[in-house]
């Protein structure tokens, strides 16, 4: 994961020191604008252990809670007084692992649960609230093989796909994507659906394109996903596309064999998932569009083996400029050639999902599934 965020290991650093005791210092190769974003991933978290009083282990962090009280399934966390950023508006925070719904609806009904952060969609609906995630769901066409090279078959295909077909699939856990980021995702660029076209524009751009008579590419996708079947999702893929007089064979593959096979490039079209991580569109455009990834192996993360140097350069510049606006404006540019040429094309969007009781106040979702839990309190 770390060599896709900071291109490669050791990628754009350099080295790393201690300048003093409070100090640490990253030198660069180049300049890194997604640097802070990668940074203040949860998996740089540091928490400092200290023994206390009574000989027991504590960990203090730079947040407004504190550690009070951890045993199998349950963590408490109390405010820290005098906080720099000021007191949350709840007092102590208390976390249960909840294994499934049954297991929350028991916990609700008894009231022994307030929120509940579910990795999946609810079964219950009562209290339950979704914004788009930032795990995107998409099919990499492989463009070193014919007829893929071809743009005009790749928008043939994107055209034949009905996302109703696609989200009825998904059931909840996920909802069709129109877009190569998704909605709230700054740098986001608006433009016409990607997915989904006329049949008279379909026959057309596989005439132009000259699909082959009789062929039946394969698509690769993952024999399990959580949240939903994806054999379900495969099945509606291959059938809106055969309604497109466009046959389509599915191959269903366990994680492994999944990773040998797209890394190798012996798939036609493949399924996969990617984490916009942060919310920074680098983190996800780079990787999955550009030739550094598309080198084959198991580090391989551009499964369509585009290579473009002016898509290339655009995201280069885009990584390397710490001014927003200018670094939105060259990711747009970039989401217009990818529209053009599509590559891949984005199919769906995770939801992000919380199922609350009525007294739950001041709760805001993430689309990292991270929400800030300082604002939340409980209406007496």
């Amino acid at each position: 994961m770390w060599t896709a965020l900071l291109r490669g290991a050791p990628g754009v650093v350099k080295e790393v020191r201690a300048a003093d005791a409070r100090t640490v210092q990253f030198v660069l190769v180049q300049p890194y604008a997604p640097l802070l974003t990668v940074l203040a991933h949860p998996g740089f978290g540091i928490a400092r252990q200290v023994a206390a009083a009574d000989g027991s282990v504590r960990f203090i962090g730079t947040g407004p809670y504190r550690l009070t009280d951890a045993s199998s399934g349950r963590m408490t966390l109390d405010t820290v007084a005098g906080h720099w950023a000021g007191a949350p508006r709840a007092e102590r925070l208390i976390f249960l692992e909840v294994a499934n719904d049954d297991h929350a609806e028991a916990e609700f009904d008894a009231r022994a649960l307030d929120l509940w952060f579910p990795s999946w969609a609810p079964r219950r609906n009562e209290g339950a609230l979704s914004v788009p995630g930032l795990q995107v769901g998409y099919l990499a066409f492989q463009t070193e093989k014919e007829p893929f090279s071809r743009k005009k078959i790749r928008q043939a295909l994107a055209a034949a796909i009905d996302p109703a077909a696609v989200g009825a699939a998904l059931g909840r856990t996920a909802v069709p994507l129109q877009s190569f980021l998704p909605a709230g995702t700054w740098a986001r660029r608006e433009g016409s659906p990607i997915l989904g076209g006329t049949r008279r524009a379909v026959t057309m751009l596989l005439a132009e394109g000259g699909w082959p008579k009789g062929y039946a590419p394969t698509l690769l996708a993952p024999s399990e996903l959580p949240g939903f079947d994806v054999s379900a999702l495969a099945e509606a893929l291959k059938t809106t596309l055969q309604a497109a007089d466009i046959p389509v064979r599915v191959r269903l593959e366990p994680d492994a064999a999944l990773r040998t096979a797209r890394g190798s490039g012996e798939h036609d079209i493949a399924l996969a998932e990617a984490s916009i991580a942060g919310g920074d569109p680098h983190l996800f455009l780079y990787p999955l569009s550009t030739s550094e990834g598309a080198s084959r192996g198991p580090q391989t993360l551009n499964f369509s083996f585009y290579r473009n140097p002016r898509l290339d350069d655009m995201l280069i510049r885009a990584s390397q400029i710490a001014f927003r606006p200018e670094r939105a404006r060259l990711y747009q540019r970039a989401q217009a050639v990818l529209s053009e040429e599509l590559p891949w094309i984005p199919l769906y969007v995770r939801l992000v999902w919380a199922v609350a009781r009525p007294e739950v106040r001041g709760l805001r979702l993430h689309p990292t599934g991270l929400p800030r839990l300082t604002a939340v309190s409980l209406e007496p």
